[in-house]
């Protein structure tokens, strides 16, 4: 069998981890890495015996496939014209800043016989990873994403940023439609927004609050879940679940038929496992663990939320005005 030739386009933060992966992996010739910072490029090119190269088009028609790690709006242009080629693409969240973008993506893909894989990273936590079959029609969701301020990432809201991965879980854990959205969210730092809460409520009946910050004193990653025989405890980044579910045996439980059981996970390499599950699903032509759709529902749902935000904002500033605006003048 041939070498699968690969690339990464942008060598930032997270796309020199992506070099990094592919460098290591058997049956993978890493052909080059392209960045508009040519410093960037032969950093990493050096480091893991590649080629480097400024301009993204260089690669194309050199590689089979390759992973697109750039600011947002780069997305779609670049992951457009390596589809063109016929490579198949391993794409960063978001997918792309609009559902436009994201259905041409998707069709060209499907047109061609390509691949899409969005790099929704949290699908590959091993506390995820071992929630299979243990999620069964949840009724209410809970999660939290807090991070410390950093300056990566502010290109976009933090509901595109940060937010987006729990929305990503929660679709695939609830699969029912989304019916509702109210949101709310402030920039402080950015000129995006920082802080935002969303409450969805599902054609199920399913509802679930969820809250991402960047600006916050401490890192939490945390989602729980509640359904009709079990509450169940994720811990992201300590990669732990704690679940409590009915049982048969004795009622000496802290709740009575209720039995706890802590499940925790030797941390692993999420992003290796994602190049991974990537390069395999590339070799045997089978759809991706988190598919160019999921990442286009996943977008959806992001939009939808800032757009109730501005909404909200609009609302609470002109609800401001009126109210200062019914003082008598002094």
């Amino acid at each position: 069998m041939n070498n699968l030739r690969v690339g990464v386009v942008g060598v930032g933060y997270l796309g020199k981890f992506h070099a990094e992966k592919y460098a290591r992996l058997e049956g993978v010739d890493l052909v080059g890495v392209a960045d508009t910072d040519p410093t960037a490029a032969e950093a990493v090119a050096q480091k893991y015996d590649t080629r480097a190269f400024a301009d993204y088009n260089d690669l194309i028609g050199a590689v089979d496939a390759v992973s697109v790690v750039v600011p947002t709006p780069l997305h779609f242009t670049i992951s457009r014209d390596f589809l063109a080629s016929g490579a198949d693409v391993l794409i960063e969240k978001p997918i792309t800043t609009t559902l436009e973008e994201a259905d041409e993506l998707i069709r060209m893909a499907e047109d061609r016989g390509l691949l899409i894989q969005v790099g929704h990273l949290e699908r590959f936590n091993p506390a995820v990873v071992a929630l299979d079959g243990k999620i069964h029609n949840p009724r209410f969701i809970e999660s939290h994403r807090l991070s410390v301020y950093q300056e990566r990432g502010t290109d976009v809201s933090v509901v595109l940023d940060l937010m987006i991965h729990d929305i990503d879980i929660i679709l695939s854990f609830v699969r029912s439609e989304v019916t509702s959205i109210h949101a709310a969210g402030v920039p402080v730092i950015s000129g995006q927004v920082d802080i935002a809460n969303a409450r969805l409520e599902f054609k199920n009946g399913c509802v679930a609050n969820v809250t991402a910050s960047r600006i916050s004193n401490r890192t939490e990653r945390k989602i729980r879940l509640f359904q009709r025989d079990a509450y169940i405890s994720v811990d992201f980044a300590n990669h732990e679940i704690t679940l409590i579910h009915q049982t048969e045996s004795g009622t000496d439980a802290l709740l009575p038929g209720m039995e706890r059981e802590q499940m925790c996970f030797t941390k692993s390499d999420a992003l290796d496992d994602e190049i991974r599950a990537f390069i395999r699903a590339v070799r045997r032509r089978e759809p991706p663990e988190v598919t160019g759709t999921m990442g286009r529902n996943a977008l959806q749902v992001a939009l939808s939320i800032m757009d109730q935000i501005s909404v909200t904002s609009r609302q609470l500033a002109g609800s401001s005005f009126d109210h200062f605006s019914t003082y008598p003048d002094r």
